[in-house]
């Protein structure tokens, strides 16, 4: 019997441009973010997602196997991160009149985050996660030398499934989208000027 064929063997290499913003509301009625701002540059990305699968046994055998999805971790390493954008994903208190960032008592609130990443061939893949939390940021400070080591920071945003439910998703709730600009050209500056969610994103008139 032959193989099915694949369409084509892909690899992911490069990402870049990390913005994020605020989630306002999220209810039935719909989902409403704040004004998007870059977050930090992006030297890496790396997503998990808990899963987990189980049997049911009826008559002695494996009947039906139950698949669950949960929470995604995104660990993501970046440049230093600017004091007023980590005092709003950490919902923690900067003060711009004094430069002064407050490491203390959080307020949570939930952010969307969207990036760029690309194939190997070029493409590129446009990304909105529509709901997270964001860590408080490890980061590593050492003496200077003559040499020439500089370290960021690493950050990890947890995301989950919007309480919204999307005509776009088939009536269901979504974590992310992730849009092939091979196959639907979308703009980028339009793409991400505002939060994109299954709703929003449209196919450019040929």
């Amino acid at each position: 019997m032959p193989k099915p064929a694949l369409d084509e063997i892909q690899e992911y290499r490069g990402v870049r441009d990390l913005v994020c913003a605020e989630l306002l509301t999220d209810n039935s009625e719909g989902v409403t973010y704040g004004e998007v701002f870059a977050l930090a540059g992006i030297a890496e990305l790396q997503r998990t997602t808990e899963t987990s699968s189980e049997a049911h046994y009826y008559d002695n055998v494996p009947a039906i196997v139950i698949n669950s999805g949960g929470k995604d971790t995104v660990t993501i390493t970046a440049s230093a991160i600017p004091f007023g954008a980590l005092g709003k994903i950490t919902g923690q208190k900067y003060d711009a009149a004094k430069g002064m960032f407050v490491e203390g008592e959080r307020s949570n609130k939930y952010y969307a985050i969207g990036y760029v990443t690309k194939m190997v061939d070029g493409t590129e893949i446009f990304v909105w996660r529509l709901k997270g939390t964001f860590s408080i940021p490890d980061s590593d400070h050492k003496t200077e030398d003559e040499g020439t080591d500089a370290s960021g920071q690493t950050i990890e945003y947890t995301g989950i499934n919007t309480l919204h439910k999307f005509t776009g998703n088939d009536n269901k709730t979504a974590k992310a989208i992730n849009v092939n600009t091979k196959v639907n050209p979308v703009d980028e500056s339009a793409f991400f000027s505002t939060v994109q969610t299954p709703d929003t994103v449209t196919v450019p008139s040929p």
